[in-house]
């Protein structure tokens, strides 16, 4: 049947044309982007699956990141306790000294000026060790009712460690007090009048008494104001209506308490006080120790956190590949296949129209 009006084969080799042409342009597009996915159309599930693990990927990263910082922030507190420890060593060091016989008064006031310059740099580190702004240790009085993010409780700072919400890992650092509680058992004695004859004393008005760290626990008056802790140690003149601490005998409990910092904790000026400090640092060595043994527990742990997730990133990253990377071998070879076809359809597509031209001889 030879007909004019539609060309069939015509038809065909332009649908052919067109089929090709578009698989010229997209093995084109594959090959230019190298994403065997670079739209919905191409594969909308192997899209959704793709998406979903870019999600866990950069999640992960970015927690490989912040547990990098977890562990800098660690070591940054380390440090910082390790010359926290060093300072310690030394102060007992010099309490050690202090406690023997062999040193007199003007040598103890000596060695409390080293002590007393060391407790200083000790609050001074606690206080302002800092990790991009965040403190990084507790310092208030210990509260047995606190928890670690709660004054007197310590820090706690929490790392996020997973790409999805609960994946976390706290550095607690436990409460490193500069101040307590401290008692003495005793009273308040107001001073008396000072006798018309007879040197005044250390307990009458006009006596010189030397300030001790009795007298700021029970919060004595002394020179009519209230005794500071800075004041331990230096002599004041006794008015009227002073009030100075009586110890009570053995066994009393009408104990009077106050707070204290580590100034009126760690004091060498005598053997007795040298060896009440000895005892103070030996309990803060021992909080230091704990807590540094914690800080490289956590850093290992954050450690093994970050070798975990690079190696579950890469082969999330090797799945995504799969789905979403073009593989250039198969590409190349859809290609040569796409441009083959295109150049032998539109040659057919010249035949099939020529082809009409036959009717004309029918014609003659």
């Amino acid at each position: 049947m030879t007909v004019i009006g539609t060309n069939v084969s015509s038809l065909r080799a332009a649908n052919a044309s067109t089929s090709a042409n578009a698989a010229l342009s997209t093995a084109m597009e594959r090959l230019s982007t190298g994403s065997r996915i670079n739209s919905a159309k191409d594969d909308a599930a192997g899209l959704a699956i793709a998406s979903n693990m870019t999600s866990q990927i950069r999640g992960m990263n970015q927690a490989v990141r912040n547990a990098n910082d977890g562990i800098s922030l660690a070591q940054t507190a380390e440090g910082s306790l390790g010359e926290v420890g060093n300072m310690l060593q030394r102060i007992r060091e010099l309490a050690v000294q202090s406690a023997s016989g062999t040193y007199g008064d003007s040598d103890r006031a000596n060695l409390q000026a080293e002590v007393s310059q060391l407790t200083s740099q000790i609050s001074d580190t606690l206080t302002n060790s800092k990790f991009n702004g965040v403190s990084l240790f507790d310092t208030a009085k210990a509260s047995p009712t606190a928890t670690a993010g709660q004054a007197g409780g310590g820090t706690k700072t929490s790392i996020q460690v997973g790409a999805d919400k609960g994946l976390s890992v706290d550095i607690t650092i436990q409460n490193i007090a500069t101040t307590a509680s401290a008692t003495v058992n005793g009273s308040l004695t107001t001073v008396s009048d000072k006798p018309a004859t007879g040197a005044s004393n250390n307990t009458q008005v006009d006596g010189m008494r030397t300030i001790t760290k009795d007298d700021f626990v029970a919060k004595s008056v002394i020179g009519g104001a209230v005794v500071k802790e800075d004041d331990i140690g230096k002599s004041k003149k006794l008015v009227a209506a002073d009030q100075f601490f009586t110890a009570a005998a053995p066994n009393a409990t009408n104990g009077l308490t106050n707070d204290v910092t580590m100034k009126s904790q760690f004091m060498v000026g005598t053997a007795a006080s040298a060896g009440d400090t000895l005892t103070n640092v030996d309990a803060m060595l021992a909080t230091v120790s704990t807590v540094r043994a914690n800080l490289g527990a956590a850093q290992n742990r954050l450690q093994s956190v970050v070798n975990n997730l690079t190696t579950n990133s890469s082969n999330l990253s090797a799945a995504k590949s799969q789905i979403m990377d073009a593989d250039f071998s198969a590409e190349t070879q859809a290609l040569a296949k796409a441009q083959i076809l295109s150049q032998a359809s539109t040659a057919m597509l010249s035949q099939a129209n020529q082809s009409q031209q036959g009717v004309l001889k029918l014609l003659q």
